[in-house]
């Protein structure tokens, strides 16, 4: 499909882009550029045949295809050496999980010249690193392509997306942001905080209640270990959509606490039964399996 592909980042997702690419023999060379040194020993383990690039430099010229996979707020200095050394016929592309910002960066900071397709890969793990990518990770998984002038591009990256086994699809960047504020920035934040209260609950009270963890606190703590450089990105780039999402939550959250004080049963238990329809929505779906309850 490639002559040359670079990955730029090579934790959890860029690994994984990397893994799935030998396996599907998406490129005859793949290039990886990641500064960590830590980073750098266990991908060389993955295969012998990755090269690794210590600079960006006019080794890049010929590459045909570039992904994205730092923390959005290494966007800004990967650009000027992409802008340098990049021929126009390369293609670039991104895993970033706003789009707005991305595309303003694209907009204001990428020269004319160049092609950047932006994508979204809805998959990923509360764990980081190399040493836990996947081939499969984005297998059966939605991956979003922002919707874009040059449609012979957008087709090779849907291409793409597709070779690594995603469902793809075409969205605006305005509505991609409002709706991942929801499905899974707002979860985040939610799940962040709530870990947050017990540790403040626990310091207070001096008792250790992290032992107890049930199902709940024990799903939250597991989004909650997700990378905080990544997260911390992700927030302040879709502030103004998190900012409306959090006063959706916090109105909702108010009117549940309403229902408890006032002990309205009729109100809290259909506000109770209505929520389990969205579980059975998104297994009806395929995007999850029912798994047994192992505690409340």
């Amino acid at each position: 499909m490639f002559n040359k592909i670079l990955i730029i980042g090579c934790g959890l997702i860029g690994s994984s882009v990397l893994r799935a690419c030998i396996s599907k023999k998406i490129s005859k060379k793949i290039f990886v550029y990641e500064k960590s040194k830590k980073y750098i020993s266990k991908i060389k383990k993955i295969n012998s045949k990755i090269t690794i690039l210590k600079k960006l430099d006019k080794k890049i010229s010929d590459i045909d295809f570039i992904l994205l996979s730092t923390p959005m707020s290494q966007y800004q200095k990967i650009i000027p050496h992409l802008n340098k050394f990049l021929n126009r016929k390369s293609i670039i592309t991104d895993v970033g999980s706003t789009k707005q910002n991305v595309l303003n960066l694209k907009k204001n900071k990428l020269n004319k010249s160049l092609d950047w397709i932006l994508s979204h890969p809805i998959s990923g793990s509360e764990v980081s690193g190399p040493e836990y990518g996947s081939k499969n990770l984005f297998l059966n998984k939605w991956c979003i392509i922002v919707t874009d002038k040059n449609k012979n591009k957008v087709k090779r990256v849907l291409r793409f997306w597709k070779k690594l086994g995603s469902k793809v699809i075409l969205m605006d960047p305005y509505e991609h942001d409002k709706i991942f504020a929801l499905t899974s920035h707002l979860p985040h934040l939610i799940a962040y905080n709530l870990i947050k209260t017990a540790q403040d609950f626990q310091k207070k009270k001096k008792k250790n209640i992290i032992k107890f963890s049930a199902g709940g606190l024990r799903d939250f703590s597991r989004i909650a270990a997700s990378n905080e450089i990544m997260w911390r990105d992700i927030f302040f780039s879709n502030r103004k959509n998190m900012i409306d999402a959090i006063n959706m939550f916090s109105k909702n959250l108010n009117s549940f606490k309403k229902n408890i004080k006032n002990f309205e049963d009729k109100n809290l238990r259909r506000k109770l039964m209505n929520s389990k329809k969205v579980r059975k929505q998104i297994i009806s779906l395929k995007q999850d399996i029912a798994k047994p309850d192992f505690g409340r």
